[in-house]
């Protein structure tokens, strides 16, 4: 569990390591009420994953447990991995980063680029992070899960507190879910001041799926944005504060996620990943249904794509 204090904290232990990222009005027209985008595909790696990273291992070494020659240890091929080997690389300590065996070649030589040691293995996810587990264990470094720490929740949950600072009178935001950490942050930042609507695609309802039963679930993935969003269950930390602060979950479909980065990229020449799009498609779907006047963010969280796609 996370709250706004939290969040605080990771806004002041991570001051000056990541960007203000700024915040641009969409055009008057387009919706009932004004809406704005928060521009978080412009931060350091190109996803607000930096944040979390950056609170994870700054509290690490505030605690001693981080060790120079360890430093820290993830899985993940794709954002997290990204992210977590250029926080370590901008705080002086060594990255070890498990990737699944078929991972994307490309993202294999950014983390190599920023100084990770990438070990490949094994056909799934799963194997990643049970390796890399174990190499905690054995070597001392500090593990840094893609969303399901506290510290990686409330360090994105920055992203939230600064909308409020930034955007007088926000009422409602609208943020794409996969594992849950970003969708928690936010949450519990804005708590009080504003709603959070959880977008996910309707081919992996994760916390769609857990608030109907009433605990995090198992859900089949795939789907365009199974990339970023393809966690098989919701974070325990997102299911918490998803239900403490009554998050309400909206699904949409491939197609509504295409047309929404599209529109992004034809309209305000924004060009984001899958994911990122997903938030953005429950407003241009119509998956989410805005009272008149209603006072919207849209938190555009991720640019990590190949923009000869659009």
């Amino acid at each position: 569990m996370i709250t706004r204090a939290d969040v605080d904290r990771a806004a002041r232990r991570t001051a000056g390591l990541t960007r203000l990222t700024p915040v641009m009005e969409a055009d008057r027209d387009a919706f009932s009420g004004p809406v704005w985008f928060k521009c978080e595909f412009m931060q350091h790696t190109g996803t607000f994953k930096a944040r979390g990273a950056l609170n994870r291992i700054l509290a690490s070494k505030e605690r001693g447990e981080l060790r120079p020659e360890v430093g820290v240890v993830v899985a993940s091929g794709g954002n997290a991995g990204l992210a977590n080997a250029y926080a370590a690389a901008q705080l002086g300590v060594p990255a070890t980063v498990f990737v699944p065996a078929a991972a994307p070649e490309v993202k294999v030589r950014k983390l190599k680029a920023i100084g990770a040691m990438v070990v490949q293995g094994g056909a799934e996810y799963a194997v990643a992070y049970q390796a890399a587990v174990a190499h905690a264990k054995e070597t001392g470094a500090v593990y840094c899960h893609a969303y399901d720490q506290p510290e990686i929740a409330a360090g994105a949950g920055t992203v939230g507190s600064e909308l409020l600072d930034q955007v007088f009178g926000v009422e409602t935001v609208l943020v794409a879910v996969g594992g849950g950490g970003l969708m928690a942050g936010i949450a519990a930042a804005v708590e009080g001041h504003a709603k959070v609507v959880a977008v996910e695609p309707a081919t992996a309802p994760t916390l769609h799926a857990a608030l109907s039963a009433g605990k995090p679930v198992d859900v089949p993935v795939s789907g365009v944005a199974a990339d970023s969003l393809g966690a098989r269950s919701i974070g325990g930390i997102g299911f918490s504060v998803a239900v403490r602060t009554g998050v309400e979950s909206v699904l949409v479909s491939d197609d509504d996620i295409i047309a929404a980065r599209a529109a992004l990229w034809d309209g305000y020449r924004m060009v984001v990943e899958h994911g990122a799009a997903a938030a953005y498609a429950a407003l241009a779907s119509g998956a989410y249904t805005p009272r008149p006047d209603e006072r919207m963010a849209v938190i555009l969280c991720g640019a990590n794509t190949d923009p000869a796609t659009l």
